[in-house]
């Protein structure tokens, strides 16, 4: 079955509240959605969502590729993607875009198929628990949003830190207090030297505060302090704008600077993070899969790759809890911190 159509659309979101960390502060959220169709009519749906401080990549840059990804895609048999994913590499400059196209042409060849993603990518889980993410915000703001969070249900808890360590201390502390049965992931965004993240780390450890993982503490492109704080942490330190690509993942594994790996399909495209999966595995380190500014459309595609591999142990799959959809759009269900796909 020949691929007919390909378009690309701009959507606009705002976010119910700002959101910080310690790039910067977000208000809102323009994604650009892909809709890949058949000759039949079958259509697949992926959704592309870049941070211009993470990845460089901005809305206006996405959509310029509708035309590059038409002259790949047009006139092709959906059931050769991978040949298609292979042509797609022309996109590794756009992700984002690389993602969500990826993720149509399986969305449209599981319809045509009559399977979901999740059982495409393996079918190991059909359901899912996710934490909710607070971002900077000062002490008080910090426990209030930590407590509404817990008493929703969600016992995994992401708090963004890194601008001001004794600040950042005090706010994860404090959270345990009114969250006492959680578990936390703290993420600096790249916001602390490797001497800050220690100190940071190694204080939350003195006051047994529970954390899952110490998500890049330090400046991307430093590998030897991303290596030297995971050497002096009590607890998992993860890379996330660190990896990017398969050759990125590879690199950390082998100059030992992680425990833990953040899968993004924002960052890395569907098919670097098939490949981040099976190298992380053989190197026997942790994955975290998380997410960018998706709504319901886009984080559904990181929810079928992860139900269906089963290969996450840390999963931060929020970013459509945080904005303000007219429509519900996902192919599943949210009870609390619950994903139920079937």
């Amino acid at each position: 079955m020949k691929i007919k159509s390909v378009s690309f659309k701009k959507v606009f979101y705002e976010y119910f509240e700002p959101f910080t960390i310690s790039l910067g502060t977000h208000e809102e959220q323009e994604n650009i959605e892909v809709c890949v169709e058949l000759e039949d009519g079958t259509q697949g749906w992926g959704e592309a969502s870049a941070l211009f401080v993470i990845s460089g990549e901005t809305p206006e840059m996405l959509h310029k590729m509708e035309v590059t990804v038409k002259d790949i895609l047009i006139g092709k048999e959906i059931e050769r993607y991978q040949d298609l994913f292979n042509m797609l590499q022309n996109l590794r400059a756009t992700p984002a875009v690389k993602a969500a196209v990826e993720f149509a042409l399986i969305d449209a060849f599981c319809k045509r198929f009559g399977i979901k993603p999740y059982q495409f990518f393996g079918g190991a889980k059909d359901r899912l628990e996710t934490d909710k993410t607070v971002g900077i915000e000062d002490l008080k703001t910090t426990l209030t949003k930590v407590e509404r969070i817990y008493k929703d249900g969600f016992k995994k808890i992401k708090i963004k830190v890194g601008r001001d360590v004794k600040t950042d201390i005090e706010r994860v502390v404090r959270s345990k207090e009114v969250a006492p049965e959680a578990s936390f992931v703290v993420d600096a965004n790249q916001g602390f030297t490797p001497k800050e993240a220690v100190e940071f780390i190694q204080a939350l450890h003195r006051e047994s505060v529970s954390v899952d993982v110490f998500e890049q503490p330090v400046f991307r492109y430093d590998i030897e302090g991303l290596k030297f704080v995971r050497w002096n942490s009590p607890y998992p330190v993860a890379a996330d704008e660190s990896v990017f690509t398969k050759q990125d993942a590879l690199r950390v594994i082998k100059e030992e600077a992680v425990d833990v790996i953040n899968i993004k399909l924002m960052k890395s495209g569907l098919s670097d993070a098939m490949a981040i999966i099976h190298i992380a595995q053989a190197a026997n380190i942790k994955l975290m899969i998380g997410c960018m500014g998706e709504s319901s459309l886009g984080i559904r595609q990181s929810i079928h790759l992860a139900a269906g591999t089963g290969a996450f142990t840390y999963l931060d799959l929020d970013s459509h809890l945080s904005l303000k959809e007219e429509k519900f759009r996902g192919d599943f269900k949210q009870e609390g911190p619950f994903i139920i796909l079937n």
